[in-house]
């Protein structure tokens, strides 16, 4: 048996980089996967077909996790497509960077909003049914940067030291229930996006990890994987770094 066998699970965010890696192995491990995106429908689509491939049910959604009345929706469309929502993983992130003397106000709300309310926005919706059902797994996904700060990085490292602060409040709350919430703390992770960097600073950024790589979106999604199982059943209120021992 398949560690996520018939379980249904929504990610946001799901359709490139760390989200779309998660996906697939949440899929390989048999889990039904619901993904949002935003407004690249050809990739979802693309994705979609990749996990049905694998023997699951998996479909793609459009939907601004920042958005409150969005979020409401997706969750009863998935609950209605799907039957329930066991796992819920929120990815949805972007970043603004630049130093706190240059930011603006905007690229500070901006990223706290699409970072950190839609965190509340989605959790706030599979909240009823978790409850109903009497068990669920949230599992957000925040940053070594959540954890240590960095310079550039003030509104990022707000949203994402956030999530862990809002994570442990709802472990907290919803303990009694058999609903459980964790934090995956990514550190450097390969993906897309770093593919247009330099690869003299990408490399002296893997020298400065003790496991001297940068990490895969599978290495987190093997994370989200125990923390989505039974395996996990006793775990609650905790932030997994999964960086190579970046933080060690």
């Amino acid at each position: 048996m398949k560690l996520l066998d018939s379980k249904n699970i929504l990610i946001t965010g799901g359709s490139r980089g760390i989200g779309k890696g998660i996906a697939k192995v949440v899929a390989k491990h048999g889990g039904n996967v619901a993904f949002t995106y935003n407004s690249s429908s050809h990739t979802a689509e693309e994705l979609e077909s990749e996990l049905k491939a694998l023997g699951v049910n998996a479909k793609a959604y459009q939907s601004d996790a920042s958005d409150f009345d969005q979020a409401q929706k997706l969750a009863e469309e998935v609950i209605k497509d799907f039957g329930s929502i066991d796992v819920l993983i929120n990815n949805a992130g972007i970043t603004k960077d630049n130093l706190l003397m240059r930011m603006s106000e905007d690229d500070f709300n901006k990223v706290i909003s699409i970072n950190l309310n839609s965190v509340f926005n989605l959790t706030k919706a599979v909240l009823r049914p978790m409850l109903k059902q009497r068990h669920g797994s949230i599992i957000n996904i925040s940053s070594v940067v959540g954890l240590k700060g960095n310079a550039g990085q003030a509104n990022y490292s707000a949203s994402k030291a956030g999530i862990i602060g809002f994570s442990k409040s709802v472990a907290l709350e919803l303990g009694s229930r058999n609903i459980r919430s964790n934090v995956i703390a990514p550190g450097f992770i390969e993906t897309e996006m770093t593919e247009k960097l330099d690869e003299k600073t990408v490399e002296g950024w893997r020298q400065a990890i003790p496991l001297k790589r940068g990490g895969q979106p599978e290495d987190v999604a093997n994370a989200c994987v125990f923390l989505a199982s039974d395996m996990s059943s006793y775990i609650t209120g905790q932030t997994l770094s999964v960086d190579g021992g970046m933080l060690t």
